[in-house]
């Protein structure tokens, strides 16, 4: 294999690539990248055997087609560090040069033969989604998946159709995120008739792809995998398995308090106020009485902060604490200049609204 790459090209695509590479595996292989040169194309690949990417890069010049399999994170360090726009590959057996104007690496690498097949993306897709769209919808839901939780079904998104919508959800069991998000097309029958959950490293992947405007991603259910193409990209992923909570059921439906926040305030008045907290007292206490609603946290060995906002409010009175930082998660994420708080009692969770597509269920905590 001979290649010459564009240098800013091949860091755009190891930027992504590297993302999806193990840092510790007991397979050595997986911590590399699959370099394959065709006649025209050059496409680079990265797995860890549960999510792998295919990036097909243009800005290049074939001189000689071929294989190469070499570390991700020192190719990744050498492009990075590299001040050519040009960078020389050659591959022989199981190592790569790579030479600049001023510079040459020897890279000992892997036997191309050994890689793991990625799977491609072929035939129609079961749908497309704009990726603009796609990417706010997991930005607005993301942060709410589990982190490494024994019920795996919770590590991932849910996706489910609705009409012409995609319903993304995910919860760790102490809130839940829901969005919306318009289809670029009907989907098929396959497609419209399941409810699948796609991993949360899958969802973080999608939303590092360089948007442009008018970018679609085509997806496909293959078996018990989901396949991404957009533009030069192609993700697959398997899906957990697993059932997903059923939602909907605590999604408060009867709440009659009801509050229109600015989210730029609220968002403020929550950062300062949970500024004297503590590990131990790691929450923050809103209190709404009429046309004022107030934000305070304490610790008993820190000190303690109130931070006052005028509300258009005339129900009854509500003390209830919550997680400053759940709450700071998804103000953080609402693109609407205001939102709306929903309330109930202070052992029933809050419910924020913004704009018709997002929804956010926040579990109280007992301030003592």
């Amino acid at each position: 294999m001979k290649v010459n790459f564009n240098r800013a090209a091949l860091t755009e695509a190891l930027g992504l690539l590297t993302s999806v590479v193990p840092s510790r595996t007991p397979k050595p292989i997986l911590r590399c990248v699959h370099i394959a040169a065709g006649e025209k194309e050059v496409r680079i690949y990265a797995t860890d055997l549960e999510v792998g990417v295919s990036y097909l890069l243009s800005e290049v010049q074939i001189e000689e087609a071929g294989e190469a399999v070499v570390p991700a994170d020192r190719l990744a360090a050498i492009v990075r560090e590299s001040v050519d726009e040009v960078l020389s590959f050659q591959a022989a057996e199981s190592s790569c040069e790579i030479r600049g104007v001023d510079s040459h690496f020897t890279v000992y690498g892997q036997e191309p033969g050994q890689y793991p097949a990625i799977p491609s993306f072929k035939g129609e897709p079961n749908m497309e989604i704009a990726l603009e769209r796609l990417q706010a919808g997991i930005e607005q839901c993301l942060f709410a998946t589990a982190r490494e939780s024994s019920r795996y079904a919770i590590n991932g998104m849910l996706w489910e159709i609705k009409g012409k919508k995609l319903l993304l959800v995910a919860t760790d069991g102490r809130r839940l995120a829901r969005c919306r998000v318009n289809l670029a097309s009907a989907p098929d029958k396959q497609m419209a008739a399941v409810k699948i959950i796609v991993p949360a490293k899958t969802m973080a992947l999608l939303d590092k792809i360089g948007s442009h405007d008018k970018d679609t991603v085509a997806v496909k259910l293959v078996d018990n995998q989901i396949l991404f193409s957009c533009a030069n990209v192609v993700i697959s992923s398997n899906l957990v398995e697993g059932n997903f909570p059923k939602y909907e059921d605590i999604i408060p439906t009867d709440y009659t308090n009801k509050l229109t926040l600015s989210t730029e305030a609220a968002l403020s008045a929550v950062r300062r106020s949970a500024l004297l907290t503590s590990e131990e007292s790691r929450g923050i206490k809103l209190s709404i009485g009429e046309n004022r609603l107030v934000f305070s946290g304490r610790a008993p060995e820190t000190g303690d902060a109130q931070v006052d906002m005028p509300i258009d409010y005339k129900g009854e009175p509500i003390e209830i604490g919550f997680n400053p930082q759940y709450l700071i998660d998804v103000l953080r994420v609402i693109k609407t200049p205001e939102f709306e708080l929903e309330l109930g009692q202070q052992d029933r969770p809050g419910l924020i609204k913004s704009g018709a597509d997002l929804l956010y269920v926040l579990m109280p905590i007992n301030l003592g």
